[in-house]
């Protein structure tokens, strides 16, 4: 069974969202200029920067896309390739391709059945 292991929130102002996100929930945020992202810690983690408690999920902040305009989970996965071809056999569909993560793996965006966005990550091994 997959699990959700991750999860986006889009921004239209990065240090307005970073602002609301830090004094109303204490979350640590990073600033990744290179990637226009922002990492949210809402736990600890380890060395693996996986979170310490059972659980727990962090995630982060990006400009917002238009493929992707709303908030969305990410389930960890084995395979991308093979979770979006099993996507497309339940009726949904790729909104974003797969895509790699240097040093981390790789990412996809499906809509579901009901057009919701969901994120999935294929861990790098």
């Amino acid at each position: 069974m997959d699990k959700v292991v991750h999860f986006e929130i889009p921004f239209d102002n990065k240090q307005r969202a970073m602002k609301f996100y830090s004094q109303s929930f204490g979350w640590q945020l990073t600033e990744m200029p290179e990637m226009k992202y922002v990492i949210a810690r809402t736990v600890d983690v380890d060395e693996r920067q996986m979170p310490k408690e059972s659980g727990a999920i962090n995630g982060g902040l990006f400009e917002r896309p238009r493929d992707a305009p709303h908030p969305a989970i990410y389930v960890g996965v084995t395979s991308v390739d093979a979770t979006i071809k099993n996507v497309e056999a339940a009726g949904g569909k790729v909104v974003t391709a797969k895509t790699p993560i240097p040093g981390m793996g790789a990412y996809a965006r499906i809509a579901d059945t009901e057009g919701n966005i969901v994120g999935l990550f294929e861990s790098q091994r």
